[in-house]
């Protein structure tokens, strides 16, 4: 079993299984594909993320005997929704812009592939792309969709509070989108079949009270069942969290059976013998810090070096393995990389501190290693050095997951209860130079803390 679903993700598997086989096979009765004809997967991430999240998802798809040049993991450009949906916003996109991406990416890939239809595969905000690509004259070009995780019916539903954003199931948008179609009043467009995959009780915007918004103690009026449609396939998986009703082993096994009618051959990343890696480096906004404005543009004039890093202790093993200027396209690759080598990734941009990334082995090949340069956060510039671990295709849960940071367990930041932070901090008081270790349900990073006052931050990157 992977590293960190290990603990989180094996009891969800076995008691959605069997209570989901009977009406999964049932929506899977048409024959599935064969390898040879195998439709493209387009994923499609969610608010604020990268293309990436989708790495360990593919990884299960090809261990299972799907082609990996049908399966396409598409990078907005400016990831993050407009605070109202109708205004311009520097840095934001609309949903219809969203949207528009994804269907010139569906064109790109049914082009390049020469296939009659793709199956789209969305976490969160890309599902609202999905299912407006499919209701504006898109189903003809999508065989199924899945959506893990989209706040179908809001991840607020109040007509006075933020009433234009695309998140708020009484906007504009999301009311559009379940205008109830045909005869029996469905919520999906008709053409495609459709899945939708969410927690039992633990996705941080299907919850009843706006504690995730900052509202705590004003009801949001959504439920646990909120990302469920009506005319959808509607699975759940209980104890997962938003991000894992798409990048779990669970999920993933959900995925599959949809897709094919069949169980997955394995929920294991199948190891290779040769591993190649690319990918893209990318940036904040003009004038944002840390966390805030992300986007997914090349950051062009950055330069990357990577070192080969000691398991243990996170110290280099020699010089960079490989090192290069980014250029308009982003890509830092290709590297053709040991399967059981730890790495450590160090971007380096004026106007930004310089970002080391510690990472476990990669098993597989991969081309969306991507990776964000940061900046400096305005209230930790006091500190020694700064080391962040962080976890892309899952929250951090308290009781649910064993986590540490710099040997304190749990790190500090990560609230009981629902799993809703990605990220735990360590900031340390002085810049002495040392290993740190980054541990969650069994993965472990080991990385090396740089000083603060060189302009140096650290990020433990976990994989699973």
């Amino acid at each position: 079993m992977s590293f960190s679903e290990r603990h989180s993700t094996r009891r969800a598997f076995l008691g959605m299984a069997a209570a989901a086989a009977a009406a999964i096979a049932a929506a899977c009765a048409a024959p599935a594909p064969s390898l040879e004809t195998r439709p493209p997967i387009v994923f499609v991430h969610g608010n604020g993320d990268t293309a990436a999240l989708w790495t360990t998802t593919m990884w299960r798809f090809e261990s299972n005997g799907w082609p990996r040049d049908r399966l396409h993991a598409i990078d907005v450009p400016y990831p993050l929704a407009r605070d109202d949906d109708a205004k311009p916003q520097p840095g934001r996109t609309s949903a219809a812009e969203n949207a528009a991406y994804l269907a010139s990416e569906v064109d790109r890939v049914l082009a390049r592939t020469g296939a009659g239809k793709v199956v789209l595969i969305g976490n969160s905000r890309g599902g609202n792309a999905i299912r407006m690509v499919v209701a504006q004259g898109g189903a003809a070009k999508v065989s199924a969709a899945i959506l893990g995780g989209t706040p179908n019916h809001g991840v607020w539903n109040d007509p006075a509070f933020a009433p234009g954003n695309e998140f708020n199931g009484a906007g504009p948008v999301l009311t559009a989108l379940n205008a109830p179609q045909g005869p029996e009043g469905l919520e999906v467009t008709p053409g495609v079949r459709w899945m939708t995959v969410r927690s039992d009780a633990n996705d941080k915007y299907a919850q009843p009270d706006g504690v995730w918004l900052g509202r705590r103690g004003t009801p949001t009026h959504v439920t646990a069942e909120g990302p469920a449609l009506k005319g959808a396939e509607n699975v759940v998986i209980p104890g997962i969290d938003h991000r894992e009703t798409s990048y779990s082993r669970a999920a993933f096994a959900a995925d599959w059976r949809f897709l094919t009618g069949a169980e997955p051959t394995t929920l294991e990343v199948v190891p290779e013998g040769r591993v190649i890696l690319d990918g893209k480096v990318s940036g904040l906004g003009v004038n944002n810090v840390q966390g805030n404005d992300v986007t997914n543009l090349p950051l062009v004039g950055a330069t990357i070096e990577i070192y080969p890093t000691d398991p243990a202790t996170g110290a280099r093993r020699g010089p960079a393995v490989h090192a290069k200027t980014i250029g308009a396209d982003g890509r830092w690759g290709p590297l053709e990389a040991d399967p059981k080598a730890t790495y450590e990734f160090v971007v380096t941009m004026p106007g930004y501190a310089i970002t080391h990334v510690y990472r476990s082995p990669f098993p597989r090949s991969s081309n969306v290693v991507n990776i964000r340069a940061e900046r400096i956060a305005e209230a930790d510039k006091d500190a020694g050095s700064i080391v962040v671990l962080s976890r892309p295709r899952g929250y951090f849960g308290v009781p649910r997951d064993r986590i540490a940071l710099d040997g304190k367990t749990p790190p500090s930041g990560i609230p009981q209860g629902v799993a809703g932070v990605a990220s735990a901090k360590a900031k340390l008081p002085d810049a002495t130079v040392r290993t740190i270790v980054g541990e969650f349900n069994g993965e472990r990073i080991a990385g090396r803390t740089w000083p603060l006052a060189r302009e140096h931050t650290v990020t433990l990157e976990l994989t699973y």
